[in-house]
């Protein structure tokens, strides 16, 4: 029989694709396909940035594709909202029901419909393409898309001018890398190996993070510093500059602005006073210093753990100034690399169609403040109550902040809730319907990067499973049901694929090969040139002075600083779980199998004091809520700082909650950005 069967059955074939993720590498995939079924995704070895290695998370997406809780046939909930009680429904029956209940809403006041998505999926096509028109159309309320990264961006574009910076590629060359706020073995693999490879040819590599990381343990100095203390550093690393003249006069004048001002402030942070801000010694900071003043090449590689507290955009402002005070941007493997996402020229207005508002005002909501927004009484400051909710590519009763408050919000009875999703996720228990969505594996999508400079196309390798659709599909079926006749919504995803960077791109390359790559100098500030107002690298922006802002970058104490109360009296951070990615592969058993429970990381001295033990049942709490996890005791954790593992669903954790109950709504000082990382705790045995 196995001889019969191999016999008839039809011989692999490969298919190219890009990782849709929300991680800096996008990778380039191979997908091994036989008989329909996706057997293997493999990276593309002719893809430069990825080598042909992928993650660990993603080289088991045929395992997640093919899931056997996949949603496969929309459904339809009968039980009260978050028991995920649900029966099977025709789309025609779920689209006509999901229509005529929007029309009715828009007729009252369409702001009271509200889109939320992020990046489930980063596709420019599957993300925010017919969705935007959609919407648009719709006149809904517009969604301030900042639960990531806005902070950071905020505070690159009011510097440099844009999410810009060094490539990637050339962090192999640097003599001195910086790793800071990032853990890069779990989040950002391949730029790991570049680092390696410096580390090899003789770089120094020195972590910069209040957790002693994978990637922190395999460089030669870890810089533990306490959480949202990273501007104050900057400013320290800054006054050694200045006084020890480790300064690149030329490049200042020639390529900078608001170099006075700024030195003025940085002369006010000797490494004693930032040492003591930090918690760690003043030595350490002078020796850092002079290795980042007197070593060339000297590359930064920043992520966005260090911008998700109250002074997180002042901290990223701080830190990208350094490079041009040392003239490291005149080297290749030199200067800053946080997001290069905006070196690419995606066209976004057509493929999103704003002009479809037709002049009018749509309100915004923040992401962020999801829970008390969907609590919020109709006020003339506020606008209408919201009365439904679409939510696709995201999963906010689990990420969203303060999560009890967010879940408050989900189980109104009044509120009509739609999720496109592929598994009956913690936001999927509250929805009204759930519509099956297509993997990456099953549609097409084209993707930019914010971690290297190549754009990547991605074909349907299968065919989509079950009953799913595609997100284009089901914003395009509404919108013929709801009378939307523009010929916009009958665009395919190829045409949107082909629209997206229109001549810009190569695009019969992007068919032949799967990537093609943005023509960006190799330094590509080496002579200034930044996409700034002045084109010049502003310490001080007039941008921001315009606001009523601080101009100059600033030391912005938490909301929560460490060791500021009684009742409190630990941080907590909550950086990913090494086998997740947010919440998604959650509930890919294989990798949950690797993480075990969800679990609290706190220094052997704080878990002495509460009489805790490693592995023992712990509860986390403050005034937001309270989480069940297990206790490790750990050398990760400094004193007064403890790490909340993240994000775990809520339905599979120790008692249906997870970390973010106990985070907070508050917003960071620029890009309107969550506070995830400003939290203080109190931890005792279960």
């Amino acid at each position: 029989m196995d001889e019969l069967l191999a016999s008839t059955s039809a011989p692999p074939h490969i298919v190219r694709g890009a990782c849709p993720h929300d991680c800096p590498d996008t990778c380039a995939l191979l997908t091994t396909v036989q008989d329909g079924i996706a057997i293997r995704v493999q990276g593309n070895p002719g893809h430069v940035p990825t080598a042909g290695v992928l993650c660990n998370k993603v080289a088991h997406y045929a395992e997640r594709t093919h899931h056997q809780h996949r949603v496969l046939q929309p459904l339809k909930r009968v039980g009260p909202k978050g028991a995920g009680r649900f029966e099977p429904v025709s789309w025609d029956a779920a689209l006509a029901d999901i229509a005529s209940r929007l029309s009715a809403i828009a007729a009252r006041d369409p702001q009271a419909i509200l889109p939320y998505s992020y990046c489930g999926t980063m596709g420019l096509v599957q993300g925010e393409s017919i969705a935007a028109r959609f919407f648009h159309k719709v006149g809904a309320s517009l969604l301030d898309r900042t639960i990531c990264a806005s902070a950071g961006a905020e505070a690159l574009t009011q510097t440099l001018g844009g999410k810009v910076g060094m490539k990637v590629e050339f962090f192999a060359e640097s003599k001195l890398i910086l790793i800071w706020g990032s853990n890069s073995i779990a989040s950002n693999l391949h730029f790991w190996r570049l680092a390696q490879e410096a580390k090899r040819n003789g770089a120094k590599l020195v972590c910069i993070d209040p957790r002693r990381s994978e990637t922190a343990e395999k460089c030669h100095e870890h810089v533990q510093l306490l959480p949202g203390t990273d501007a104050a550093l900057a400013l320290a690393l800054m006054h050694e500059l200045v006084v020890n003249d480790w300064l690149d006069h030329d490049y200042i004048a020639q390529h900078t602005l608001g170099w006075e001002a700024l030195r003025e402030r940085a002369l006010r942070w000797p490494p004693e006073r930032a040492a003591a801000v930090c918690g760690i010694p003043a030595q350490q900071v002078r020796d850092l210093a002079h290795a980042y003043g007197t070593t060339r090449p000297a590359a930064i590689r920043l992520n966005y753990g260090m911008q998700r507290v109250r002074g997180g955009g002042n901290a990223v402002r701080a830190v990208a100034c350094l490079p041009a005070l040392t003239g490291a941007w005149r080297h290749r493997a030199g200067g800053l690399l946080l997001s290069s996402s905006g070196f690419f020229p995606a066209d976004k207005a057509t493929l999103q169609r704003p002009d479809l508002l037709a002049g009018r005002k749509a309100r915004t909501i923040n992401m962020v403040t999801i829970g008390d927004d969907l609590l919020r009484p109709a006020s003339p400051g506020f606008g209408p109550a919201i009365e439904a909710v679409v939510v696709y590519n995201s999963n906010p009763v689990a990420v969203a902040p303060e999560s009890g408050q967010v879940v408050r919000g989900f189980a109104r009875d009044d509120l009509f809730t739609v999720v496109l999703e592929h598994f009956r996720t913690d936001t999927a228990d509250y929805a009204d319907y759930v519509l099956p969505a297509t993997t990456q594996l099953e549609h097409w999508d084209i993707h930019a990067s914010y971690g290297h400079t190549d754009v990547l196309l991605n074909r349907p390798a299968i065919a989509p499973l079950g009953e799913s659709r595609t997100n284009t599909q089901v914003f395009r079926e509404l919108a013929a049901r709801m009378g939307f006749t523009e010929p916009c919504f009958g665009d395919s995803d190829e045409a949107l694929c082909r629209q997206a960077f229109g001549s810009h791109v190569d695009y019969d390359l992007l068919l032949r090969q799967g990537f093609a790559s943005l023509d960006i100098p190799d330094a590509p500030y080496a002579n200034g040139g930044f996409p700034s107002p002045s084109g010049r690298c502003e310490f001080f922006s007039e941008r921001l002075a315009r606001q009523g802002m601080d101009g100059l970058p600033d030391h912005l104490p938490n909301y929560e600083p460490a060791g500021s109360s009684t009742r409190y009296p630990l941080a907590m951070i909550s950086p990913p779980a090494r086998n997740f990615l947010n919440s998604t592969f959650v509930n890919v058993e294989s990798l949950r199998d690797i993480e075990g429970e969800p679990l609290l990381e706190l220094h052997a001295d704080d878990a002495a004091a509460r009489g805790i033990r490693d592995a023992q049942a712990v509860r986390v709490f403050n005034d937001r809520g309270e989480y069940f996890c297990k206790a490790r005791v750990s050398s990760r954790a400094r004193p007064g700082v403890v790490h909340g593992l993240g994000i775990w669903w809520r339905k599979l954790g120790l008692a249906g909650t997870n970390v973010n109950e106990l985070t907070s709504q508050r917003l960071t000082d620029l890009g309107r950005a969550p506070t995830f990382y400003d939290c203080l705790v109190e931890v005792r045995p279960a």
